[in-house]
């Protein structure tokens, strides 16, 4: 691939900081990881409707939403699921630049990959929340029947079956999907924002 050499970066007028001023609370990105059917979509999106009942500028980023769209032209080798994390990253970081707090429900299997993400933030702008749910949890639930496929041979490399998931060593927050309610992590999550002081 072609990479663009003449381009130059533009500072905008407006900062973060202003941004943030303005809408009277900080920007992140509340970066959700774990396996397929460990609640990470209902998580984020329980906790985007609450940030939103409370006036803050937010916005959920769903891996299979992103993935009808921008990164429709990617599979799921290892390759792929890094190219795919990584223009997130890059959106994400936008959304928080522009001052929201942006939420983001993908798998992302690998360290290396969430590694390479946190790095674009800044410090304390990078949340990574491990849903931690055991792998017979999720496949109990299994809400797409997607391990019924993987265990039948008809998905290739799905997470968990017959690709590593790499767990967080150092996440900000766990949440123990199989434990607590969505509203119990819900309560989780922004309390860690209101004691960051970015809510």
């Amino acid at each position: 691939m072609t990479k663009a050499t003449n381009i130059t970066w533009h500072t905008s007028t407006v900062t973060k900081l202003d941004r943030r001023v303005q809408n009277g609370h900080g920007s992140c990105v509340l970066w959700f990881t774990g396996l397929s059917g460990s609640g990470k979509s209902s998580i984020a999106n329980a906790v985007s409707s609450e940030l939103y009942r409370q006036g803050i500028n937010e916005y959920v980023l769903d891996g299979d939403n992103i993935r009808h769209g921008l990164n429709r032209d990617l599979g799921f080798s290892d390759q792929d699921r890094t190219e795919n994390i990584r223009r997130i990253g890059e959106v994400a970081n936008l959304f928080v630049d522009s001052g929201a707090v942006v939420t983001t429900a993908f798998i992302s299997p690998f360290r290396s990959d969430r590694d390479q993400v946190r790095a674009l933030f800044q410090e304390g702008e990078f949340i990574e929340v491990f849903v931690d749910c055991p792998l017979e949890e999720c496949e109990r639930r299994d809400p797409k029947q997607l391990y019924a496929k993987a265990r039948r041979g008809e998905i290739k490399e799905f997470t968990g079956i017959n690709s590593p998931y790499q767990a967080p060593e150092h996440p900000e927050i766990t949440v123990r999907s199989d434990l607590l309610t969505v509203e119990e992590a819900v309560e989780q999550i922004l309390g860690y924002l209101q004691d960051k002081n970015i809510i």
